[in-house]
């Protein structure tokens, strides 16, 4: 029967031992999560001085592929005159084509709402060109696709370039 007092004291000395450890760990707790918190700002703060430029450049990337598959700046750069409508046309599918593989892996720094712009860029300029040439006769030359294209953006309200330029800007500023 001596048992009985042993056991009684070791399950009372066990619960108090288990209390006063939780009270420690509900004390020291709030400590704990501020140092967490303040080592996860230091983290974020870290990361972001090293992606900032990387990001920085993206968005100019982004800018300069507006601005390259701009028809008004595209038609110019391809000197289209001395080539057929067919020629000027798969010439301008391919340079926007290769702008935009070249510029694909930019899509992992902006915003998803900057790079669905460079996506309705891209799709918007082949359906303008790609419509304009098929409106042509057979054996239109590159200077009647050219005046055809810049027609249509010409008669459009807004200029679609300059909105995406300004959405992606817009974007651009909320970095900081």
């Amino acid at each position: 029967m001596t048992v009985y007092p042993y056991f009684l004291d070791i399950v009372k000395y066990t619960v108090a031992g288990m209390g006063v450890i939780w009270i420690a760990f509900y004390l020291f707790k709030p400590y704990l999560d501020r140092s967490e918190n303040i080592q996860l700002i230091e983290l974020k703060k870290t990361i972001s001085n090293q992606t900032l430029p990387l990001r920085l450049q993206a968005y100019e990337r982004v800018v300069l592929f507006i601005e390259r598959v701009n028809p008004a700046n595209m038609l110019i750069r391809l000197n289209g005159t001395s080539y057929t409508a067919a020629e000027l046309h798969a010439m301008v599918v391919a340079d926007i084509r290769e702008e935009y593989q070249h510029n694909v892996t930019q899509q992992l720094y902006v915003s998803s709402r900057a790079w669905a712009v460079v996506k309705r860029v891209k799709d918007d300029t082949l359906s303008v060109v790609t419509n304009a040439a098929k409106a042509l006769p057979e054996g239109a030359t590159g200077l009647e696709l050219s005046k055809i294209v810049l027609a249509h953006l010409s008669q459009l309200e807004d200029n679609p370039y300059e909105i995406g330029l300004n959405l992606v800007k817009k974007d651009m500023e909320e970095l900081f």
